[in-house]
């Protein structure tokens, strides 16, 4: 009973976690009501101004040019009046002069007088006249319908909202450390599909699968302006277990709801490096490795002692699944020491397949890389027992590159890279080294795991810094296929 009781408590537990986070999302919900109803209000306000704006305008310079038309019209029919009027006030004098003449009795005066009158006919303005108005009375060519913009105006509606995009699961990829989002437009939107600029693309990290909560440690990244209904992210770092998407579509001025979130697995391997572990003269920050000859970790004992709590015990990684996080089994008096200048990783590879990758100092006395076993012990050096597996660098006295396990190396006839590739296949038994750059096959160990291993480094008067959160990159899958019968990597045994 006591069982069955604690399991209601548990699901309880998680049913009223469910239910606060619903209710803090419809809290949020009702807070964005009215700040959006306030924002769509005050949009349309000011598009109505503009509108007003626009209208007023265009009236002001019809009036202004059905002012300068009959100005200009007024001008033209008043000179014409005026010459007119002037020309008949002219033509009646001549016709007076005329009468009077004709009405004269000396035959010599009559002469003279007719052909002056002549002349004054001949040159009088009223013969120089046309008598066709110069302008029209018509305005018609002025005259407006806008009928078919009224109609338009009466069409004016609310801007169709896009529809909600819908993310294709199966189409969507995580591989090499890039994810591809695959998403679609409902057919019913087909219309609208037309008219859509561009599509936001918001990820979030998370340890927690299924649909997004309210409260979430890792804040939503946004990428924009994208043109296709589809995206690539690319080189990322898994620090999570999960990642989850979800996409918009917007037009020129308004952007539709977003896509149901969907999360996505990473598979990515990640570790830290287990300070407790290091040897004194290591002085390790987060994922970085120096030496210190100076022993500058007694003050790091210290703060570890005083530590209530360290990252491997943080409630997002514990939420990661295999390869697990080790146990803080080591405390200071289980250090390496002696010449045993190393640290391992704080997670167990228990199966799976893993990767990570290794920058070290090439001008390093000596440098390593591998893998072992938890029970490695204090004063164990890698590769120089049956518990490790490593490459082995070595620039004191003599130079030298090889591969090293219970105690018998192998000369590597390579090039030593900037940047060691780390690849562990758990079941298989395999642990391999590439170039990381030219992912170039280095050395492959085939062995048997019959113990969980954990990334282990060594480093005497140099450095290294480990970078994790990777996935096994594609070309690594194909080589190791390619390279599994080789005989020129065959294991240290």
């Amino acid at each position: 009973l006591q069982e069955d009781l604690h399991k209601m408590i548990s699901t309880l537990a998680l049913k009223n976690e469910e239910i606060q986070n619903f209710v803090c999302s419809l809290k949020q919900t009702l807070q964005n009501l009215e700040v959006n109803s306030s924002r769509v209000q005050e949009d349309l306000e000011k598009e109505f101004s503009s509108l007003y704006s626009v209208l007023d305008e265009l009236k002001d310079n019809m009036v202004t040019r059905i002012k300068q038309e009959r100005a200009s019209r007024t001008y033209e029919v008043q000179s014409q009046l005026s010459a007119c009027t002037k020309a008949l006030e002219s033509s009646e004098e001549l016709l007076e002069l005329a009468n009077q003449t004709l009405c004269s009795s000396e035959m010599d005066g009559f002469n003279k007088a007719a052909k002056e009158i002549k002349d004054s006919v001949t040159m009088a303005p009223a013969f120089r006249l046309s008598l066709k108005a110069r302008a029209s009375d018509s305005m018609s060519h002025l005259m407006v319908d806008f009928g078919p913009e009224r109609e338009m105006l009466l069409a004016l509606k609310f801007l169709p909202v896009p529809g909600t995009p819908e993310i294709i699961v199966p189409d969507c990829s995580v591989c090499d450390n890039s994810v591809h989002v695959v998403w679609t437009m409902p057919e019913s939107d087909a219309k609208i599909d037309s008219k859509i600029d561009h599509y936001v693309l918001e990820y979030r990290r998370t340890n927690q699968q299924g649909p997004p909560r309210a409260r979430e440690e890792h804040p939503w990244m946004v990428v924009e302006g994208i043109r296709e209904t589809e995206h690539t992210l690319t080189g990322l770092r898994f620090d999570t277990r999960f990642m989850t998407f979800r996409v918009r579509a917007c037009n020129k001025a308004v952007a539709g709801e977003f896509s149901e979130a969907i999360t996505l697995e990473t598979n990515a391997f990640l570790f830290r490096l287990d300070a407790s572990s290091a040897h004194q003269n290591l002085r390790v920050e987060d994922l970085s490795v120096e030496w210190d000859a100076t022993g500058g970790k007694l003050q790091d004992i210290r703060k570890e002692k005083a530590r209530s709590g360290s990252p491997m015990h943080s409630p997002a990684r514990n939420a990661m699944s295999s390869p697990k996080r080790a146990p803080a089994a080591r405390g200071s008096r289980d250090r390496f020491t002696a010449e045993s200048y190393t640290v391992l990783g704080d997670t167990v590879i228990d199966g799976g397949q893993q990767y990570w990758e290794v920058r070290f100092d090439r001008e390093s006395k000596a440098f390593a890389a591998g893998v072992a076993l938890r029970t490695l012990g204090r004063f164990e050096q890698l590769g120089k027992n049956s518990a490790s597996w490593c490459l082995h660098l070595n620039n004191w006295l003599q130079v030298s590159f090889t591969a090293k396990h219970n105690n018998g190396a192998r000369t590597l006839e390579v090039p030593v890279p900037d940047r060691l590739g780390v690849y562990c296949n758990y079941e298989e038994g395999l642990l391999s080294f590439y170039n990381a750059k030219t992912k170039q096959l280095i050395h492959t160990f085939r062995t048997k795991f019959t113990q969980p291993v954990v990334p282990a480094f060594m480093v005497w008067n140099g450095s290294f810094s480990v970078q994790t959160g990777l996935q096994v990159p594609s070309v690594v899958h194909s080589l190791q296929k390619r390279n599994s019968t080789s005989s020129s990597n065959a294991s240290l045994s």
